[in-house]
């Protein structure tokens, strides 16, 4: 619980630490606390336990609860006289793996420079002054600029000062900066090479060997030591070397630093090294944990090419079985989740399959049920429209006026054709208009059934708007008589006429060639 920790019950030098520590892993006090404890306050070791997970047994407490080592050359002794197998042999004396920490360089930006409050007081005096010193300076070096110039010469000397006095003052950069500038500055020291270097920071090269199950070869240099440029020319460079740590098979990772550098230092600190040039081969122990990298060889010291392989490759040799059953389940649990994939996805196929089977039932039972829908409303306004022409005839009929005797004053007589082939001659008066003609035609049935109905008892359907369906036309020579253009029966046809009955849209040759 946070409130149950008192910060002020801790050193300065935890409180150091403990703010280091919740800097970079930005982790609550209730787990830093208990975490720096059991790490006895290293925050290295804190760090990397916090992202790598701490192991199953404490090494501080296994190491304190060990037993004093026996001598085991009696014992080596008797169960070979007892015969006993050289893999028992071996597995006693299995040697645990050291951890690898995983470093992780602390921000430039969250790195604490302010000085304690009674030294800032007691070094206020001096700062000031030397403000105003300064200021003097540069207002009597901008009044005669050749004093600068002087002095410049004079210390000139500090631009050929050995690189280990100039590296002091290198600029930090971000992890993959820093890789960057490395490399460049090797390539200018050493010409261009082939070493297949990781261009990243520390972390992230461990994160890949990690998850790629790959070895991590680290490669520390000094330059202010004098080893370092014939390790590199002589051993790093050596074409065997290169071709071994390039070679596929190998599944090997190279990083490399200078301890000149924050990240490359504090990755020396915390692997241990003691002597330069250094190199350590990390690795993937599953045996510790599932996510566990432990430190598989170290080498220091300048190293002759075939000493330097050979020490790798027994490493490698040591863990490669326990690397392989791991890629071997992992290549399981691929191969399972790619089936696993593949079979979720063709039933999402098949159910794909299935909804648009169904939706297409569902539109076709949907435009079945529409149509069917649309045909009974088309027979209902058919049966709508049927009974309303048949009112609207029997109206028309009850409307006609008589047909003029035969002693009659300006009468026509026309003779129709009906669609039937049937011929009715019928007499109009000469002032008639046109739309008695038409209405004649239409209601000629009625008339002729004699089914007409008094001119009281008629009623015009309401609403129904009468169109005829046919027209009125003169063979020869050939006139058609539109209702439209108006006009009575004598204007239109004359004393006489001979007119066929055309359905509208119908086949108007048949009936000429009839004619």
């Amino acid at each position: 619980m946070a409130d149950e920790v008192d910060i002020g019950s801790l050193t300065p030098d935890q409180q150091a630490a403990l703010q280091q520590f919740t800097a970079v892993t930005d982790a609550p006090l209730k787990d830093a606390v208990p975490l720096l404890t059991r790490c006895q306050w290293n925050v290295q070791i804190a760090i990397a336990r916090f992202f790598d997970g701490e192991p199953a047994e404490d090494p501080v407490a296994a190491a304190a609860a060990a037993a004093p080592p026996q001598d085991t050359r009696r014992a080596e002794n008797l169960m070979n006289g007892f015969g006993a197998s050289p893999r028992s042999s071996t597995s006693s004396r299995r040697v645990r793996v050291e951890p690898a920490p995983r470093v992780v360089p602390q921000p430039e930006s969250q790195i604490d420079t302010r000085a304690p409050l009674v030294f800032t007081l007691l070094w206020a005096p001096v700062s000031l002054l030397y403000t105003l010193l300064s200021r003097y300076f540069r207002f009597v070096g901008h009044l005669f600029p050749f004093i600068p110039r002087a002095w410049g010469r004079l210390t000139a000397s500090n631009i050929r000062a050995p690189p280990s006095r100039r590296s002091a003052g290198r600029r930090p950069l971000n992890p993959r900066d820093t890789a960057a500038r490395f490399i460049r500055e090797f390539e200018e020291e050493y010409g261009p090479n082939e070493l297949p270097f990781h261009e990243g920071g520390y972390a992230s090269a461990f994160d890949a060997a990690k998850k790629d199950l790959k070895f991590l070869l680290v490669v520390l240099v000094s330059p202010e030591h004098d080893l370092t440029s014939p390790f590199i020319r002589s051993t790093l460079l050596d074409p065997a070397v290169v071709s071994f740590l390039r070679d596929p098979a190998n599944n090997t990772l190279l990083w490399a630093g200078s301890v000149s550098d924050s990240e490359a230092y504090s990755v020396s600190s915390a692997l241990g090294c003691t002597k330069f040039p250094f190199s350590a081969l990390i690795v993937h122990t599953p045996a510790v944990s599932s996510s566990a990298m432990g430190i598989a060889t170290r080498i220091s010291g300048p190293t002759p090419p075939s000493a330097y392989l050979s020490k790798l490759r027994a490493a490698m040799s040591t863990h490669k079985d326990a690397l392989d059953r791991v890629r071997a389940q992992r290549a399981e649990q691929t191969a399972t989740r790619t089936i696993r994939q593949q079979q979720d996805s063709a039933y999402e196929r098949s159910l794909a399959t299935d909804r648009a089977r169904k939706q297409k039932q569902r539109e076709e039972a949907e435009a079945a049920a529409a149509a069917e829908k649309a045909a009974l409303a088309a027979a209902a306004a058919a049966e709508q429209h049927a009974l309303a022409l048949h009112q609207w005839r029997h109206w028309r009929a009850a409307q006609l006026p008589a047909e003029p005797g035969p002693d009659a004053p300006d009468v026509v007589r026309v003779s129709i054709r009906l669609p039937s082939a049937e011929r009715v001659v019928r007499r109009f008066a000469a002032g008639a208009p046109l739309e008695d003609l038409y209405a004649f035609v239409e209601c000629h049935d009625v008339l002729r059934s004699g089914d007409v109905v008094a001119g009281a008892d008629a009623q015009e359907p309401r609403g129904f708007k009468h169109e005829y369906a046919f027209r009125l036309v003169s063979p020869m020579p050939r006139e058609v008589f539109e209702l439209s253009a108006g006009g009575t029966v004598g204007e239109r046809v004359g004393r006489s006429g001979n007119l066929i009955v055309e359905r509208i849209g119908g086949d108007e040759s048949d009936e000429e060639e009839e004619e």
